[in-house]
C-alpha cells in the first residue's frame, strides 16, 4: 500500500511560534503554500497556521500581522501522519478531523506535507470521493 512518504511533497517548512503572523504571510508567499506548520524552539510541531487562519483571526478582526504571534493561533496539539503509515490511515485522519493538510513526521522530524490533492493522485476514484465527502460536510 502506499504510505505518506511516497506521496507527500518534501521539503516543508515550519513558521516558528515566535515569528509573527506577517512573517508567515510571506514565508506562504515565496513558497506558493496555503499552509504552514508552526514549530517551537524545540522543533516540535505546535499547529498549523492557514492562510484562512490570518484572514479571519487577525485581519478580519482588525489585528495587526506584524504584532501576531504564529504560535498565538495554534490551537491544540497538530494532527499529523507518519511517513510509513498508509493512504487508508491517511484517509482516516483527514476524514476524522476534517483536516485537507497533514504534516509528515518522522518521530519528531517534519518530512513533508500530505494534501488533498497528493491523496486524489495517489488513490483510486472512489476512495477519493469518500475523502471529499467528509471533508465537506459538517
Amino acid at each position: 500500500m502506499t504510505t505518506a512518504r511516497e506521496i507527500m511533497t518534501a521539503g516543508a517548512e515550519c513558521i516558528g511560534a515566535q515569528e509573527t503572523v506577517l512573517e508567515a504571510a510571506k514565508k506562504m508567499t515565496e513558497m506558493g503554500v496555503g499552509a504552514l506548520p508552526i514549530c517551537g524552539t524545540d522543533e516540535r510541531l505546535k499547529g498549523m497556521l492557514t492562510d484562512r487562519d490570518i484572514v479571519v483571526k487577525v485581519l478580519g478582526v482588525g489585528k495587526d500581522p506584524a504584532e501576531v504571534k504564529a504560535g498565538d493561533l495554534a490551537q491544540g496539539e497538530a494532527v499529523t501522519i507518519g511517513a510509513d503509515d498508509d493512504a487508508e490511515e491517511i484517509l482516516r485522519t483527514m476524514s476524522e478531523h476534517k483536516v485537507r493538510r497533514l504534516p509528515v513526521i518522522d518521530g519528531h522530524t517534519l518530512l513533508g506535507m500530505v494534501a488533498q490533492a497528493d491523496v486524489a493522485r495517489a488513490l483510486p476514484n472512489p476512495k477519493v470521493g469518500d475523502l471529499l465527502q467528509a471533508l465537506s460536510t459538517d
